[in-house]
């Protein structure tokens, strides 16, 4: 097997053994990132000197018989969108192309610290608000499974280049399932943790973000294994005290009560679910039962009602200040896409209605946390349809059809809560997959039910693109 090939886990067991160098793992990441990024443009800024310097360091290190890190000489990536010291946080706009980081991010920095080696930047649609990874800056990023449908948004350069191997742990970020709808699209795992769980913040903004991105947005790993999802997560979750919201919880939550009850929600209200998404769920419901849990077919609490409150949050909060510079600095297709979603979702007319939103929010989390007392998960598609066609936002219909799917995707967001996507079954050459959301700071949870999911189902490798 080829060394791209492996999980993180067992890339950097090898390593820290001395069975494999550090220069040897990042050597043949960047013969893959050679081989088939040409295809797909998943990784837009590439930092091959310094990763085979920092392979060099890492080398000598264990050679010293330094104290190792967990991800000791593992190549990864990082999000367009977050601070890399000595790179561009460009956001896929070409007004901040040289708009250099001069410190890390949080999530970069515990990246860093657990010995990790950044190979290259991964692309995202202009300010990362759309379904579809393009921009005028970086170009398109294409589905290594199908060229025609999206690699997902927002972090769709993280889950291709997940997919095929150029990296084996990929950072990205989700307000409203950009970790998760990628690992869906481009049939690999990740996880989006919970509010609090891992800090998050750019040392370059110089601007305070709206209430409902500190409430909603959260970092989080794309992996080809639940065992990797576990250790990015140990990695990405150590605390930075300068983050007002981060929480020092444990990473392992107390046992839940025996039996382990899981739900499962299939269809999801308030709009279309493909059937394909559906059996997905039903075909994890019947993994997990085969495993000893109970599994029970019902939803969450005020499923529709969280996506009002997402939608009245997200377009009376979060797009607030973000829409003008879309509008400024955006490219033709992100500045279209956002202004057909506000055509669809519109800003409340009343002032208040942002306000009572907040509080409608704190009340079903309240229920949601009250279920997850007698469920320990609940289980969901991923998206309620199938991936999207390219540029399918592009139409007042397409983009209906967009948010129409993304509703499932919002509900973890809106609460603050952790999501684990992981795939299950097939529809066609495409990967159908679920979510497992989980109540606040139970990532555990969904992880153990995650890798019941996986050992059914088969790890994910790593494909060549399509065409």
């Amino acid at each position: 097997m080829e060394l791209w090939q492996y999980d993180a886990t067992d890339l950097a067991r090898l390593i820290r053994l001395g069975q494999v160098s550090a220069k040897e793992a990042v050597t043949a990441c960047l013969a893959r990132i050679d081989a088939v990024n040409p295809k797909l443009n998943a990784i837009v800024r590439r930092m091959d000197d310094e990763a085979l310097a920092q392979a060099d360091a890492a080398d000598d290190a264990r050679k010293r018989g330094e104290s190792l890190g967990p991800l000791h000489g593992v190549p990864v990536t990082t999000k367009i969108n977050t601070d890399q010291k000595g790179h561009p946080t460009d956001n896929g706009a070409v007004e901040f192309k040289n708009l250099m980081a001069t410190e890390d991010a949080p999530v970069v920095a515990n990246l860093r610290r657990s010995g990790a080696i950044f190979v290259g930047r991964t692309n995202a649609p202009a300010f990362s608000m759309r379904a579809f990874s393009d921009n005028a800056l970086h170009g398109r990023t294409y589905n290594p499974l199908d060229r025609d449908v999206s690699p997902g948004g927002s972090s769709g350069g993280a889950g291709a280049a997940t997919a095929v191997g150029m990296g084996a742990i990929a950072h990205g970020n989700d307000i409203g399932g950009s970790v998760r709808i990628p690992a869906y699209c481009n049939g690999v795992v990740a996880l989006r943790v919970g509010l609090g769980r891992v800090p998050a913040f750019n040392p370059s903004a110089t601007a305070p973000r709206p209430i409902g991105a500190l409430l909603m947005a959260t970092q989080g790993p794309h992996t080809r294994t639940v065992r990797d999802a576990r250790l990015a997560l140990e990695v990405m979750a150590k605390g930075d005290p300068r983050d007002t919201r981060w929480v020092d919880a444990p990473i392992v939550g107390p046992a839940p009560p025996r039996p382990l009850r899981i739900a499962i929600a299939p269809v999801i209200p308030g709009g279309f679910t493909h059937p394909a998404q559906s059996e997905a769920v039903r075909r994890a419901g019947r993994h997990l039962a085969n495993a000893g849990y109970v599994v029970e077919e019902m939803l969450p609490p005020d499923v529709e009602e969280v996506v009002r409150v997402w939608h009245v949050i997200g377009s009376g909060d979060v797009f607030r200040p973000l829409g003008p510079i879309i509008e400024k600095y955006g490219d033709a297709n992100a500045v279209k896409s956002y202004q057909l979603w506000r055509e669809l979702s519109p800003p409340p007319n009343d002032p208040n209605a942002v306000l009572e939103a907040y509080s409608q929010r704190d009340l079903h989390l309240f229920r949601w946390q009250s279920f997850f007392q007698n469920h320990m998960a609940v289980v969901m598609p991923t998206l309620c349809d199938l991936p999207p066609p390219v540029d399918q936002d592009l139409t007042l219909d397409g983009q209906r059809k967009i948010l129409d799917a993304l509703r499932v995707s919002f509900l973890a967001p809106a609460l603050g809560l952790p999501g684990l996507a992981v795939p299950v079954g097939s529809h066609g050459h495409l990967r159908t997959g679920v979510q497992i959301v989980t109540g606040r700071m139970r990532e555990d949870l969904a992880l153990d039910a995650g890798e019941v999911i996986e050992a059914a189902e088969g790890l994910v490798r790593p494909v060549d693109p399509a065409w």
